[in-house]
């Protein structure tokens, strides 16, 4: 009996811990469908301004994540003076609340020029061979730059539709509208679970499978560097890459300041590489190494938000 007496308040107090996570999650879903009302009232200037404003509140009084980033900005650019890892982190946080509300816009791009009018599109020799040609499979992998969301759509309807490996959010409604907006316009999602098989047989129907593999790996199957310390790394765009023998193209997001943005493709090479674990983690390496790239000329459009170094 007296076992049960303490264990009691226990579940009492788990339970109200459980409601109260189940109702602030109902209200940041409420929060964000008022958002997007009013931001898809509002022309892309003045969603722009908006998000500024809302960039730097995230930034400068909630101070949202605010040590970790500039921890992260101090350890990635030691040769950057205090003033400039400040100036970037602004960027950092505008660039965050800009694709957020970017994203509550999407349901407003219905067509390929709605997209074009957003978004262009500029691949090398290789991408542009192989998007003339319309048929054939391809993995893409990108990272959490710019706007992925916009890309991912812009992709789908400019080029050919897209099938995305997500990870579930942790707030099932706003991870089941998110999803809706990923694939009102004929792109498709799929967990990670769901992905081995799935996307292989994607490939070899001709499919196109985009991964973002910027983020730390829960299994911490693979380490190596990323942006100067030890990091995991994903290698499943390489899998599907070498496996199923299809290109591996890495397209990335960059605003143009205006609150369109240029989308740059350049294919990632594999031709040296067979199917293999070796040969995996060296295309691994190879886009990994080329994202690294891009970020440091564009720091301020990467997602320094994210734990990245938490399983270093």
């Amino acid at each position: 009996m007296g076992s049960n007496t303490k264990a009691s308040p226990k579940r009492f107090w788990k339970k109200i811990r459980r409601k109260s996570k189940a109702a602030s999650g109902r209200l940041m879903f409420v929060i964000l469908n008022l958002l997007g009302i009013i931001v898809r009232k509002l022309d892309r200037h003045q969603t722009r301004r908006f998000a500024f404003l809302i960039g730097d509140f995230m930034h400068r009084v909630l101070g949202i994540r605010r040590g970790l980033v500039y921890r992260n900005l101090s350890l990635t650019f030691p040769d950057k003076s205090p003033d400039e890892i400040r100036r970037i982190a602004t960027g950092v946080y505008r660039n965050v609340a800009s694709a957020l509300l970017e994203v509550l816009s999407l349901p407003l791009i219905r067509s390929h020029e709605d997209a074009a009018a957003l978004v262009d599109i500029e691949g090398d020799a290789a991408f542009e061979e192989w998007r003339l040609a319309g048929t054939g499979g391809a993995v893409i992998v990108s990272a959490h730059y710019g706007n992925w969301e916009l890309m991912a759509m812009a992709c789908g309807l400019m080029i050919r539709p897209v099938t995305i490996i997500v990870k579930r959010l942790r707030n099932r409604l706003i991870d089941r509208r998110l999803n809706e907006y990923r694939s009102m316009r004929g792109n498709s999602v799929i967990y990670p679970y769901q992905s081995v098989r799935e996307g292989l047989r994607l490939l070899q129907n001709g499919g196109i499978l985009a991964i973002l593999v910027d983020q730390s790996d829960p299994d911490e199957a693979n380490f190596s560097e990323f942006l100067g310390r030890r990091a995991t790394v994903l290698h499943g765009a390489a899998f599907f890459a070498l496996r199923a023998k299809v290109p591996l193209f890495m397209p990335m997001c960059t605003s143009n300041g205006d609150g369109r943005y240029t989308i740059t493709v350049n294919q990632i090479d594999t031709s040296d590489l067979s199917f293999s674990k070796e040969d995996v983690a060296t295309l691994a390496s190879r886009y990994t190494k080329a994202i690294e790239a891009q970020i440091r000329r564009r720091p301020e459009e990467w997602f320094w938000l994210h734990d990245r170094w938490k399983r270093s």
